[in-house]
């Protein structure tokens, strides 16, 4: 069981109107570890992650989430797991300040 992050945006596609998701940032080297930092958190943002299935963030979810990362981060004594919650703060902050960004946790 792994979580891989992706943040995407919308981009213009051929055809009249349509847009397509774009991914620009992407973190895959710390499924795993991500997974089992989450795995137990009960509130918030975070909570609502499934480790199976996609979930999707906004910006205003992004930003809602970083001070519940930080609080794991400073709680985090295994270095792959702190490794992978210190580059969801990264992806989390990069969906924040992306308009129209949305960071996707694709579960396993």
């Amino acid at each position: 069981m792994g979580i891989e992050l992706e943040l995407r945006v919308k981009r213009a596609a051929r055809g009249k109107g349509r847009q397509r998701d774009v991914v620009i940032l992407g973190s895959h080297e710390h499924g795993d570890a991500l997974a089992q930092a989450l795995d137990g958190v009960v509130r918030g943002r975070l909570a609502r992650v499934d480790p199976y299935r996609d979930t999707r963030f906004t910006e205003q979810d992004a930003e809602a989430a970083l001070p519940e990362v930080a609080a794991l981060v400073r709680e985090c004594t295994d270095p792959a797991q702190r490794a992978a919650l210190l580059d969801l703060a990264e992806l989390l902050r990069a969906c924040a300040a992306t308009p129209g960004g949305c960071l996707w946790f694709v579960g396993d």
